[in-house]
C-alpha cells in the first residue's frame, strides 16, 4: 500500500482507522484495542482485547507484531527491524530469522525506548519495560565474519526492566526477575526471583517472593 495512504490513515479517528486497517492490511484488531496517532505498519498485526499503542510511536520493517490482552506500548517508541523476504546480502545466512515483537498479556513498554526486532523479541506476561531510553538490540556486526548477524531476545513473565538499560541479541532474562537501571544484559540467565544488574549484568541478590509486583493479576500499576 502506498505511503500516501498510510499517511492519511494515521490521523484518522479510531472508529474509522480500525476498519480501514483491518480491511486494507488484514490486521486482527480486537474491538476494544486501540492505536493512537502513530505509524504502525508491520506485515502482520494482532492486538488482543484491551491492548493499546500510544501516540508518536513508529513500527516499521517488522513481519509480526503481537500484543496480548491489555498489553501496552506507550508513546514515542521506535520499533524497527530488517525486512523479511527482500533481496539483500544482510542476514542471508539466517533464512529462518523472524523479525517480530511478541508482547504477552498485561505487559507494558513505557515510552521513549528503541526496540530493534531484526530477530525475534519475546516478552512474557505481566512484564514492564520501565522508565525511558532502554535499547533492545537483536542485531549487530559479527566482527570475526565481517557480516550483519542477529539473535533473539527473550524476556520472561513478571519481569521488571529498569530505565536506560541495554539488552543485546542472544540475551535471556528469566521469569520473576529484575534488571536494574543502567544495566547491560548480554548473557542468558536462567535463575528466577533474582535481581540482575551492572555492566555487564550479573546476579546481585534474590528477590522477595512476597513482593506484590510479582503476584498481581492486573498489569496496571497504580
Amino acid at each position: 500500500m502506498s505511503t500516501l495512504v498510510k499517511v492519511c490513515i494515521v490521523p484518522m479517528h479510531w472508529s474509522l482507522k480500525r476498519p480501514i486497517l483491518q480491511g486494507l492490511y488484514r490486521y486482527n484488531i480486537n474491538p476494544s484495542a486501540r492505536i493512537g496517532f502513530s505509524w504502525v505498519y508491520p506485515n502482520e498485526l494482532t492486538m488482543d482485547a484491551g491492548s493499546r499503542i500510544g501516540d508518536f510511536t513508529v513500527v516499521v520493517n517488522l513481519k509480526t507484531l503481537v500484543l496480548g490482552k491489555h498489553a501496552t506500548i506507550g508513546r514515542s517508541n521506535w520499533i524497527t527491524g530488517f525486512p523479511i523476504g527482500k533481496p539483500s546480502p544482510h542476514f542471508a545466512h539466517q533464512p529462518n530469522r523472524r523479525a517480530e515483537l511478541i508482547i504477552g498479556d498485561h505487559s507494558a513498554i513505557t515510552k521513549n525506548h528503541h526496540i530493534d526486532a531484526t530477530n525475534s523479541i519475546a516478552i512474557g506476561s505481566y512484564t514492564t519495560i520501565a522508565g525511558y531510553q532502554s535499547q533492545l538490540l537483536s542485531h549487530s556486526i559479527d566482527l570475526k565474519l565481517n557480516r550483519q548477524s542477529s539473535e533473539p531476545i527473550t524476556i520472561g513473565s513478571y519481569c521488571f526492566v529498569g530505565t536506560n538499560c541495554i539488552i543485546l541479541g542472544g540475551s535471556t532474562l528469566p521469569d520473576f526477575s529484575v534488571l536494574g537501571a543502567l544495566s547491560l544484559l548480554n548473557n542468558s540467565f536462567d535463575e528466577p526471583w533474582t535481581l540482575y544488574g551492572g555492566h555487564p549484568a550479573k546476579k546481585i541478590k534474590q528477590i522477595d517472593k512476597d513482593s506484590a509486583f510479582f503476584c498481581r493479576s492486573i498489569g496496571f500499576v497504580e
